[in-house]
């Protein structure tokens, strides 16, 4: 059964996020719902969901929906395999019925009637293998044997995740609703979900930051643009390559259309008060039905990242000797770990979530110190680095303008607009109080101070969060131009396989593997650990 949306619209106050949307999404289809940061991507699934009122219109939905929700503090205390068994709503009800009715010290006949239409219930959802459906769902995902029969809250935050995806999953759904599903995945993970994803029969809606991951999986694209929601064949980067022949095409027949209406209002004007009556009527009954379409402006909008060095680094950038870090509870982190990075090189940090990418990064950028060894920057290295957690870096009770005014008093005024303009803060946006910035706007920011410092060695870790995919892909151009050296830790398989000519794979506890070359041949020669 497909989704079918009919005249909605949506907005909040004077802004209007989508109009007069007529759109279907069929079965045997695998959509990725596009858009930038504020487009109304996440309320337009809430809104298919049923979790958000439309303000107009009417939608259709398949019966049994799977969903992607991110409220796991309501299972903390539940066993992991219930929390995907409830993925199926029929068949948890229907086990949570026949459980308590066997629990009744005496079993009446008409409890003995309602045993039995509640196994048929099980049996038509499966449910006799429920149980080993949802573990070799949580197999894949990543989640281990050994947690599946504890509760919850056992697991990490990113790995409840993992579970909530299991149970948005389980149970066959006729439609698939996942807002950010790779967020948390490891590499492995993700393969294992574009896999499962490309057998799944029904209607698929997906939100992704992932350009490879949509790329892979979907088959349309439905891009939230011009106030409404316009679908494209094909995966992310199809959809790049024809919205610009949209664009035009409407453009071009809206021209056609001005032309044709200073023709008629041309003849109007000259021959109104002459003899001409019939024709000037003629002329008029024509302009009323031309009505020009309500060309609406497009909400894309790509920032432009380039990053420049003010004095280039040594040909030997950084000499690691021997670093290593341990943490009490967790043991060893990183084992002695010894490299030398030449100038211009480009390493990208993978690995699984907890494995001790940041904890590496933060000790090459003096964040942490090692437990032993030595780090020894080269001749006139200078090192721009942007933590994963920004909570605290951008000074509270000013303007984006003020805050970078301040860092750089030296800077014309004309410099910093220009470069919160390349950054997408254009007009009043400059002066908007650091107070109030989204976690999408505290990267921008944080990306104009790396431009404004020129260093020649950039520390980035996880730099992607919150960023839109016009914004990731801006960043993936911004750091393979960069003449100077970079060190990332990323999921971003896209972002990898453009930047990256070396690879670092943290492995918590054993030897950092570190290969010279790039992501796909870093995948062909350790396929065991690759996907991490």
């Amino acid at each position: 059964m497909a989704f079918s949306i009919t005249n909605v619209s949506k907005g909040y106050g004077p802004k209007r996020l989508f109009e007069d949307v007529n759109v279907a999404f069929s079965p045997g289809r695998r959509y990725g719902l596009t858009g930038p940061n504020g487009s109304g991507k996440s309320t337009f699934m809430k809104i298919l969901a049923g979790d958000e009122e439309q303000d107009t219109g009417t939608i259709i939905r398949p019966k049994k929906l799977g969903i992607l929700r991110q409220d796991h503090f309501k299972y903390e205390n539940v066993r992991v395999l219930d929390v995907v068994l409830m993925g199926n709503k029929s068949l948890w009800a229907a086990l949570e019925e026949k459980n308590k009715l066997l629990e009744k010290p005496d079993i009446s006949d008409k409890d003995g009637e309602r045993l039995g239409e509640l196994e048929g219930v099980i049996a038509e959802e499966d449910g006799y293998q429920a149980e080993s459906d949802a573990a070799a769902l949580l197999d894949g995902l990543g989640i281990d044997k050994s947690f599946h029969e504890g509760p919850l809250k056992n697991l990490t935050g990113g790995y409840k995740l993992r579970v909530l995806l299991a149970q948005a999953l389980f149970g066959k759904p006729d439609g698939l609703l996942l807002d950010e599903p790779t967020n948390n995945l490891d590499l492995d993970s993700i393969r294992w979900l574009e896999t499962f994803l490309h057998e799944y029969e029904g209607v698929l809606i997906t939100i992704s930051h992932d350009r490879h991951f949509l790329n892979s999986i979907c088959t349309h694209i439905a891009d939230i643009d011009y106030e409404t929601i316009i679908q494209y064949p094909g995966g992310y980067d199809d959809m790049v390559r024809n919205k610009g022949s949209v664009r035009s095409r409407i453009e071009s027949e809206n021209a056609e259309k001005q032309k044709k209406v200073a023709q008629l209002q041309d003849f109007i004007s000259r021959f109104s008060a002459g003899t001409r009556a019939s024709q000037v009527q003629n002329r008029k009954n024509q302009l009323e039905k031309l009505k020009l379409d309500d060309l609406k402006r497009s909400n894309i909008a790509r920032p432009f990242i380039k990053f420049e060095q003010k004095v280039p680094s040594g040909k030997q950038t950084l000499t690691i000797e021997g670093i290593t870090k341990k943490f009490d509870g967790v043991g060893t982190v990183i084992p002695p770990f010894s490299a030398l990075i030449q100038k211009g090189e480009k390493i990208c940090v993978i690995g699984k979530n907890g494995v001790g990418k940041s904890t590496l990064v933060k000790m090459l950028a003096s964040a942490i110190a090692p437990d032993a060894g030595k780090l020894t920057w080269g001749h006139q290295a200078s090192v721009g680095y942007m933590p994963q957690d920004h909570h605290g870096i951008i000074a509270k009770g000013t303007t984006v303008y003020g805050y970078l005014r301040d860092l750089d008093t030296k800077l014309y005024n004309e410099e910093i607009s220009g470069l919160l303009g390349r950054m997408l803060f254009s007009g009043e946006e400059r002066m908007k109080p650091t107070d109030t910035l989204s976690g999408g706007e505290t990267v921008r920011v944080l990306m104009c101070q790396l431009m404004m410092r020129k260093d020649n060695v950039l520390i980035l870790d996880e730099p992607t969060n919150h960023l839109d995919l016009e914004g990731i892909a801006a960043l993936g151009e911004g750091l393979a131009k960069f003449e100077g050296t970079v060190i990332c830790v990323t999921h971003d398989q896209t972002l990898i396989s453009e930047v990256a000519t070396r690879i670092w794979a943290p492995r918590l506890g054993k030897e950092v593997i570190d290969f010279q070359g790039n992501l796909e041949e870093f995948l062909q020669k350790h396929s065991d650990v690759a996907a991490h």
